[in-house]
C-alpha cells in the first residue's frame, strides 16, 4: 500500500487530503503537534529524517503554519513553514529521491496590485509569513536541481466547516446560527469592503491532488479567480435566518485592512483539468448547515 504522510493535518485542508487519499487506497499518517495524530514536530530534522526514512512515503503533503501574518509569530513562521520546509526536502534527499513533495504556497506572498495574481507574478514580503513563504519556494527550486520532484500550490482563502474561530468567516457563520437562536449579541467586524476569495478546501484539496498527480507543472495557484467582499458573506449568511446583518454588526473605526483585493488567476490549474465544484452560495450552506 502507498503511503502518504501530511504534516500539519489538523488543520481543514489536512483533513480534506486526508479523505480523498484514504478514499483511493492510500495509508496516511497525520503529523501534528496535537495529542490526536502522530505527535511530532516539523521543525526536527531528527524526527522527520525518522518518519521519511521509515515509512518511505509515496508523497509528503507539507501544511503546518501558524496562520497569522503577525510579525510576532516571526519565529513560529520560521520554524515551520522555513525549517520544515528544510527538513523535509534534505530527509527526502538523504533517504527516499523518489517521493514526490507538496509545499503550501499562499497568495499574500506576491506583489498584489488588486489584480489577479498568478504563479509567475513576482514575490513581495510584506509580513514575516511571506517571508518563510518565499524562503520555502527558492528551496524547493533549489532541491529541484538535485532531482527532487516539489510542487507548490500557492492556495487562497478559502473556507470549510473545520475553518478555526478566529478568522472572519467562521465568526460570521458562529454568530449567525447563535442569532439563529435567539442571541442578540453584536459582533465587531473591520472593512467589510474587502474582497476576497471564498473557496471551498474540500475543492482545493482536490486541486492539490491534481497538481501532484502529473508530472510536468511544478508551481500553480489553486483558486476560484471570484473575489467577493465580507459583506457579500455577511448578506448571504444572515439572508439565511431572514435577518439584517446591519442590526448585529459594529465596524471598528479607523480599521486598515492587510489588503484591499487579493484573489487568484487560476489558469494554470485549469489547463490540467481542476474547477471548483462549490460556489459562494453553496460554500455558505455547507458551512451553515455544519
Amino acid at each position: 500500500m502507498q503511503t502518504v504522510i501530511i504534516f500539519g493535518a489538523n488543520g481543514q485542508d489536512g483533513y480534506y487530503l486526508t479523505d480523498l487519499y484514504q478514499r483511493n487506497g492510500y495509508k496516511v499518517l497525520g503529523v501534528s503537534r496535537s495529542e490526536n495524530l502522530l505527535n511530532g514536530d516539523v521543525s526536527s530534522f531528527e524526527f522527520v529524517e525518522d518518519i521519511v526514512r521509515t515509512h518511505k512515503p509515496t508523497i509528503i503533503f507539507h501544511l503546518a503554519a501558524a496562520s497569522t501574518t503577525r510579525h510576532q509569530a516571526l519565529f513560529e513562521n520560521h520554524k515551520t513553514i522555513g525549517s520544515g520546509t528544510l527538513n523535509i526536502l534534505e530527509a527526502v534527499y538523504r533517504w527516499h529521491p523518489e517521493c514526490k513533495i507538496f509545499l503550501t504556497g499562499s497568495g499574500l506572498q506576491f506583489v498584489n496590485s488588486g489584480k489577479p495574481i498568478h504563479e509567475t507574478d513576482p514575490f513581495d514580503a510584506t509580513s514575516a509569513y511571506s517571508v518563510e513563504r518565499i524562503y520555502s519556494v527558492y528551496a524547493a527550486r533549489y532541491f529541484r536541481r538535485l532531482g527532487l520532484n516539489i510542487y507548490i500550490g500557492y492556495l487562497f482563502h478559502h473556507e470549510s466547516p473545520f475553518r478555526k474561530p478566529n478568522h472572519v468567516s467562521q465568526q460570521i457563520i458562529n454568530a449567525v446560527k447563535r442569532i439563529g437562536a435567539g442571541s442578540s449579541e453584536q459582533i465587531e467586524l473591520g472593512d467589510i469592503s474587502v474582497e476576497k476569495e471564498w473557496a471551498f478546501a474540500g475543492d482545493i484539496a482536490e486541486g492539490i491532488a491534481i497538481l501532484v498527480g502529473q508530472e510536468n507543472v511544478f508551481e500553480s495557484v489553486i483558486g476560484t479567480g471570484e473575489p467577493h467582499t465580507i459583506e457579500e458573506w455577511l448578506n448571504i449568511c444572515f439572508a439565511s435566518i431572514g435577518k439584517d446583518w446591519r442590526k448585529y454588526v459594529k465596524l471598528r473605526d479607523g480599521f486598515i485592512p492587510e489588503y484591499k483585493r487579493l484573489f487568484s488567476n487560476p489558469k494554470t490549474i485549469h489547463s490540467l483539468g481542476w474547477i471548483p465544484k462549490v460556489d459562494f452560495a453553496q460554500l455558505a450552506e455547507i458551512m451553515l448547515r455544519d
